[in-house]
């Protein structure tokens, strides 16, 4: 079988060469056109801050702002440049765009950053900063073409030409009728090989998907990652655009969502940023952590209560933290396998039913497998290492064994039914969280270990 090598261009070190050996600015445009703005950004990041102020004097401010759009931090470029400058440079990029840059700055430097602004963009950044965070219209983007559904066919595309000038996004058109209230969409493909005599309500879409710019991200996100379209506009009360979701800030969203689910998984409040202070990461975790040292405690005296146990048999406890971490994993595969299950809406009660039943099932049958290994090589272990007859040995380990299997199922239980009763509630599922889950297993695991030993290895077998 022949092995294909696939080499990728650098094409970021071969922009660092040209911008450091280019030293005409018409020159260096020619050049920099033949690259992507993310590419160019990164070597951006590249050069020292001589080489930089040298570029940012050599190429064009509109071409300036789509490549500060793609930095990650552009806070440091930025105050490399003037103020005036540098708000020329976030006036022409978009509105969603300038935002995530303002973000960046203190309260102050936004505010002077703003004053600056052309009118356009103030006035588009100042729409986007009255949502809350948390709301669809916070994200949405003003780059978009819409015409009237009136328009013929030459019209709409004599339209398209102008707008299409000031705004890149035009594989969607978006129409609106005589009120200006959302009509429909037009996919550019059916507008191109439309015939002049054709009627332009032929090809517009009537039932194309929205969504309201007051509604909630967390909502909206199901319904936007199914309908995969490039682009979906975002409506106000009345009706008319407010403006559109990319594809690329429906990715955004997602990513956002899914980074908030893992920090929730992880038992904090919210996402973490690097840059962040180190108390603000501290406010983050301590909440989870109040909470799970007082479920500690109610473990840590369950266990203070079979203590007669240990007298008797002090072998046992040297096998606590297996029956509990396996009950702690357990629980917690059966908590992620839930929530994926419960972004689904409209699961019916019959298949959450299922899937418990599911979960339950495959506790079960992992505990059996595991509870017959640790019955065959614990039983050894302890003969042979803890000098424990044949007997006693296996009657130890089979407790163990045992242990593994109830512990197992009911971790399923709860790593399901928890979320499922965090879902009914309505609240994120996602903070049914790891630690919370591994908490509570150590509890039931505990009194499930320590129970069957003192009723089968000591009142029973009399070890």
């Amino acid at each position: 079988m022949t092995k294909i090598t696939v080499f990728k261009k650098d094409y970021v070190t071969e922009l660092v060469k040209i911008i450091r050996n280019t030293k005409n600015a018409q020159v260096l445009q020619k050049h920099l056109a033949n690259y992507h703005d993310k590419d160019v950004a990164e070597a951006i990041t590249r050069l020292n801050e001589t080489e930089r102020m040298q570029l940012y004097t050599m190429i064009g401010t509109p071409r300036l702002a789509e490549i500060f759009s793609y930095l990650d931090d552009a806070k440091p470029y930025l105050d490399e440049l003037s103020l005036d400058k540098a708000a020329r440079v976030i006036s022409d990029m978009d509105a969603d765009d300038a935002l995530d840059i303002l973000d960046e700055l203190s309260a102050e430097q936004q505010q002077e950053m703003v004053a600056r602004l052309d009118d356009d963009s103030r006035r588009d950044v100042k729409k986007l900063l009255s949502y809350e965070d948390d709301e669809i219209g916070s994200c949405m983007t003003n780059n978009y073409i819409c015409i009237p559904d009136t328009l013929s066919i030459r019209e709409a595309m004599s339209t398209l030409v102008r707008q299409a000038g000031e705004h890149d996004n035009i594989s969607t058109i978006y129409t609106t009728d005589i009120n200006g209230q959302f009509s429909g969409a037009i996919d550019l493909k059916d507008l191109i090989i439309a015939r002049e005599n054709d009627s332009l309500s032929n090809i517009i879409s009537r039932s194309y998907p929205s969504v309201y710019e007051h509604g909630k991200i967390a909502d909206c996100i199901e319904d936007l990652t199914d309908y995969e379209e490039d682009s979906i506009p975002v409506l106000s009360e009345n009706g008319t655009i407010a403006g559109i979701l990319t594809a690329n800030d429906i990715v955004e969203l997602v990513d956002n969502a899914m980074g908030d689910d893992y920090a929730k998984l992880a038992g904090l409040t919210s996402e973490e940023d690097l840059n962040e202070p180190t108390f603000t990461s501290m406010k983050k975790r301590l909440p989870w952590l109040i909470i799970l040292l007082f479920l500690g405690m109610a473990v840590s005296s369950v266990v203070g209560m079979f203590e007669s146990v240990v007298a008797v048999l002090p072998i046992v406890i040297c096998f606590q933290s297996l029956v509990l971490d396996m009950a702690g994993n357990v629980g917690t595969q059966s908590l992620a396998v839930t929530i994926r299950v419960l972004m689904d809406e409209d699961l019916s009660t019959k298949k959450k039913l299922s899937l418990l039943i599911k979960e339950m099932k495959i506790g079960f049958l992992n505990g059996a497998s595991l509870g017959i290994m640790a019955l065959l090589f614990l039983g050894i272990y302890i003969h042979y290492f803890k000098k424990y007859i044949w007997a006693s040995a296996f009657l130890i380990s089979g407790c163990v064994g045992i242990s593994l299997i109830v512990a197992m199922v009911i971790s399923s239980f709860v790593g399901t039914i928890i979320p499922m009763f965090f879902h009914k509630i309505h609240i994120d599922p996602a903070v049914a969280s790891g630690p919370l889950i591994t908490t509570v297993n150590d509890l039931v695991a505990v009194i499930t270990y320590y129970g069957l030993a003192m009723v089968f290895l000591i009142n029973i077998f009399h070890i």
